[in-house]
């Protein structure tokens, strides 16, 4: 066959095969864009190219069926600590913090935000070890202290520098999405002051774990007066947190504080999440606005364990797949003005995620081991980061070997994201 020839039959193929991956026969829920039932999802070049129903399988070059299964955005968690190292007892590069992708994409999460793991002083190692290599997306709360989390720094208002910390975000636009204060133990508020310094001089807001509760300085003033709109308090259902009062009803000022704009996030962690808090707020009608995971080396082998499990909690207490799905992906992207992110509008980035929705009998602990008893349970089959695999639980986009041939381990795969150590495929073995 001529060159004339070839080029001609490869412009025909590409002509007619519009879509490089085309998910088919799911249920797409994508709350941003008020989609909630049958669909099929078809992607080009790392993008989504179309959300509609019945799309044409021969217009793809791959396609796999997702029947019974649920499509949704990926995943955004907004509350880990990803910034793992080796400097020792410590979430500052050390061993309480964890390498994302192996926590991540097998929960169907594509984006997370280290919640001031690192300050303004050490965000170049972080970068440098962990963002710049995770498949992840890894975006970043910027520590108000200067060394970031770790202990005894914690408490140094000397290294609470608001000027170096919002120099650095706008140095870092595209990864730094606000501050952090976390873990502060002295009366005064010295700890959120900085941070909303800082917030307000970068444009950006701030998150807050308030540490240790002290009179001197209520948690009702914190979130009624001096949190802005869009700033964030994460460990909404804390133990310490004043939210009943001496007849177990939620206390009227948190709904105050909703009304101002104050965003309430889960950051479930390993001492941040109690049913005794989380049930009655629910069932009287005071949801989080964002489902996050406090992601870290003890939270994930007690009674957080992953992004999925925590979201099925909240089934277990009555919420909508739906309203789970809106917390964990379009919700959290908007509180980090990241609206790129979290939905599965054409032309968005694909960062897909297929779950099941498992039935059964299951049991979720909170943070002191108290159980409550689910019949749902999220699994993630399939996620897409871009528009590629990197996480495909029971080889729904795989081919059964015997159809491949005895050299298939030499054959390229047009889905997979191609990734072993150094990037290169495994030799075959002798």
């Amino acid at each position: 066959m001529s060159l004339a020839s070839l080029l001609l039959l490869s412009s025909l193929l590409s002509a007619q095969t519009r879509f490089d991956l085309l998910l088919k026969g799911g249920h797409v829920i994508d709350p941003k864009n008020g989609v909630n039932g049958r669909r099929d999802v078809a992607i080009r070049d790392g993008k989504i190219a179309a959300v509609a129903p019945n799309l044409d399988p021969s217009q793809a070059t791959k396609t796999v069926d997702v029947s019974g299964l649920y499509v949704t955005p990926g995943l955004v968690d907004i509350h880990v600590h990803v910034f793992a190292g080796g400097m020792g007892e410590s979430y500052a590069s050390g061993r309480l913090s964890v390498f994302p992708d192996g926590h991540t994409l097998r929960t169907g999460t594509t984006t997370v935000v280290d919640a001031g793991t690192s300050g303004w002083r050490n965000f170049a190692e972080f970068k440098a070890r962990t963002i710049d290599r995770a498949k992840t997306r890894v975006l970043a709360f910027l520590n108000i202290v200067g060394a970031g989390m770790g202990g005894a720094v914690e408490q140094n208002t000397e290294d609470m520098d608001p000027v170096a910390a919002a120099k650095l975000a706008r140095q870092y636009p595209n990864i730094i999405v606000g501050f952090k204060t976390a873990h502060y133990a002295g009366p005064e508020w010295i700890a959120v002051d900085r941070a909303l310094e800082a917030g307000k001089l970068a444009n950006l807001p701030i998150m807050v774990d308030f540490g240790t509760f002290r009179v001197e300085r209520p948690f009702e003033e914190l979130v009624t007066k001096r949190l802005r709109p869009g700033d964030m308090y994460t460990h909404f259902y804390l133990a310490s947190v004043p939210m009943l009062d001496e007849n177990g009803k939620v206390r009227d000022y948190l709904r105050q504080a909703r009304q101002r704009g104050v965003i309430f996030d889960v950051g479930h962690g390993g001492g941040s999440f109690v049913w005794r808090q989380a049930v009655p707020a629910m069932q009287q009608g005071l949801p989080p606005d964002s489902i996050s995971t406090d992601l870290h080396y003890n939270s994930m082998l007690g009674g957080m364990k992953d992004m999925l499990n925590l979201m099925s909690k909240f089934l277990a207490m009555g919420m909508s797949l739906e309203d789970v799905i809106l917390r964990s992906t379009w919700n959290p992207a908007k509180q980090i003005k990241r609206t790129e992110l979290g939905h599965l509008s054409v032309g968005a980035g694909a960062d897909v995620a297929v779950l099941r929705l498992e039935r059964g009998k299951f049991g979720f602990v909170d943070v002191y081991g108290a159980k409550l008893e689910g019949s749902e349970r999220l699994a993630c089959e399939l996620t897409l980061r871009d528009g590629k695999v990197v996480w495909d639980l029971n080889g729904l986009t795989r081919e059964d070997w015997r159809k491949l041939g005895k050299n298939y381990m030499a054959q390229g795969d047009p889905v997979w994201d191609g990734s072993f150590s150094e990037g290169r495929r495994p030799a075959p073995r002798r």
